[in-house]
């Protein structure tokens, strides 16, 4: 008798327990998305919606979000990373160089005339961060690192033809390298998040903005100015801007372990190539929202690029001496950078000359 009442008390707990167990399997997770970009964005839509509706499906509907762009949760683009790293928000995209010098190391990549294309940039910015800069996001639990298509220089009165014709001009700049590059190339710079840039053309407070042709619509350049200066691919691209994703890592942590491995497999150096790759894509819509409306669009040779580069040369040395100053190794950082890039070109090139499979 005594036996049989044992029995049905611990037939009893595992009835009980059945139920917990099953739902800890079962746990599902919301997770609020914060960024500054438009809800019309190419980068909203096709990178960031794009992504976490990958997410919840790999998750089996267990990881859902909340989404936010254009800053509806509050705060400022300069106060992203921060969001995230204090648990204010759970996923963020944003620029490490809003924040001015925060994150040093990954301004490499903003220097002139580093990038070849994003998908292969994005790749070796994140292959650089795991390997020589490990601790430069150690706050957070990074999901991807990329960078933007090859910048593009617009202005509202005047047409930028080569280094003379940027003289004087107020011009946008989203981050401290680019800010010093405008600068060396004559131009007055105004740095100012993404957002501010309608109201300053339309304001007249700055003549023109750099920025990638893919964001042209979601911020109107393409109404606001009449000119654009694009480079010819073989001279180089004048420059890139970094971005983060990042979640916030107690967040991260918490999961259980099969949604921490959706999070893990939507993570990484393919996910970083990839988010490149579709920001750059973003730049033939981007680029045909300007010609459709006859605003004139100017191709700087690689000749005239020459120009471009040697009179932003010096920027590339204060990068290494300020790297050196901070105790890392300016030089090492450059190099380990330049061979990522080039490594990852080729690696993209050498497959995209691969013959399609045969079905």
């Amino acid at each position: 008798m005594i036996q049989r009442r044992k029995l049905l008390k611990t037939g009893a707990a595992v009835a009980l327990a059945a139920p917990v167990l099953n739902s800890q399997a079962q746990q599902t997770v919301t997770l609020k998305f914060h960024t500054f970009m438009a809800p019309m964005s190419n980068v909203w839509l096709n990178m960031h919606k794009a992504w976490m509706n990958k997410v919840e499906k790999d998750s089996g509907g267990r990881i859902k979000f909340e989404a936010y762009p254009a800053m509806q949760l509050g705060g400022t683009p300069v106060q992203l990373y921060d969001q995230v790293r204090d648990g204010v928000v759970d996923v963020v995209w944003t620029l490490p160089g809003s924040t001015a010098g925060r994150f040093p190391r990954v301004e490499v990549f903003e220097l002139p005339f580093m990038m070849t294309n994003a998908e292969a940039t994005s790749k070796a910015y994140w292959e650089y961060i795991q390997t020589v800069a490990a601790d430069e996001f150690k706050d957070t639990q990074v999901i991807a690192l990329q960078v933007h298509g090859p910048g593009v220089i617009h202005t509202t009165d005047k047409p930028v033809k080569n280094t003379a014709d940027m003289k004087g001009l107020k011009v946008r700049a989203p981050t401290r390298q680019i800010t010093k590059l405008l600068g060396t190339l004559g131009a007055i710079p105004v740095g100012m998040p993404l957002p501010g840039i309608p109201d300053a053309l339309s304001k007249g407070t700055i003549n023109g903005a750099v920025v990638p042709w893919e964001v042209v619509p979601s911020v109107k350049v393409n109404e606001l100015t009449k000119y654009h200066a694009e480079f010819d691919p073989a001279g180089g691209s004048l420059y890139t801007t970094t971005f983060v994703m990042a979640m916030n890592k107690a967040k991260y942590n918490a999961l259980p372990a099969d949604l921490k491995k959706v999070i893990d497999d939507n993570s990484g150096i393919e996910t970083s190539g990839w988010l490149g790759k579709v920001q750059q894509e973003g730049d033939v819509a981007g680029r045909k929202s300007a010609s459709d409306r006859n605003n004139t669009i100017f191709t700087i040779s690689a000749e005239e690029a020459q120009d471009f580069r040697r009179k932003s040369r010096s920027l590339e040395i204060e990068w290494i001496e300020d790297m050196n100053k901070r105790g890392f190794d300016g030089r090492k950082l450059i190099d380990t950078a330049r061979a990522l890039i080039e490594k990852h070109t080729k690696a993209q090139e050498t497959s995209a000359k691969k013959p399609a499979k045969k079905a």
